[in-house]
């Protein structure tokens, strides 16, 4: 238990949670999403090569409780609006990437994956916490930053993602 709490200590404090006052401000809605290139499952992840799609950018880590409940949504939401621009990408925090390895077997995530073992992105984003989630519109700027992930908040967040859906330009429309 105790290298447990010491590793999940560590792995917070690498992803920025422990940030001192004035190395990072926090994005907001109509920042810039700041760009990353990361190691993924399926090879490199770079943001900015999103751009005309809606990304749901979520920060987690394996010993996140509200993680493990909101992986099975984010399926959802890949399955259901995938065809229509959205992107999810989950950047996992976890120092050791076999923690993350052994959360994925068990919770197989039918997205995009990136490690950031370093906590940089999360540093850059000013991520104060476990899951936060950052909707990216089309055109690479922050519409909604969100702390924590509880059920009861799905239809709401869902709602700002089909909005943002519907801002995508298609082909044939001005």
């Amino acid at each position: 238990m105790r290298f447990r709490l010491a590793a999940a200590l560590r792995a917070a404090a690498l992803a920025g949670l422990c940030l001192g006052a004035g190395l990072a401000r926090a994005v907001s809605a109509g920042d810039p999403a700041p760009d990353f290139r990361l190691d993924g499952t399926g090879g490199p992840v770079q943001l900015s090569g999103r751009q005309g799609h809606v990304v749901f950018l979520d920060f987690w880590a394996s010993w996140c409780g509200p993680c493990k409940q909101s992986f099975p949504w984010m399926n959802e939401l890949q399955g259901r609006y995938g065809a229509q621009g959205l992107q999810v990408i989950a950047v996992s925090v976890d120092a050791h990437r076999d923690d993350a390895r052994r959360f994925l077997a068990e919770l197989p995530p039918r997205f995009t994956v990136a490690f950031d073992p370093r906590g940089d992105t999360p540093r850059r984003y000013d991520i104060a916490g476990m899951p936060t989630s950052v909707l990216i519109g089309p055109d690479g700027k922050v519409l909604y930053v969100h702390n924590g992930f509880r059920p009861e908040e799905r239809a709401a967040l869902e709602a700002r993602i089909t909005q943002a859906l519907a801002t995508i330009p298609r082909p044939g429309t001005p």
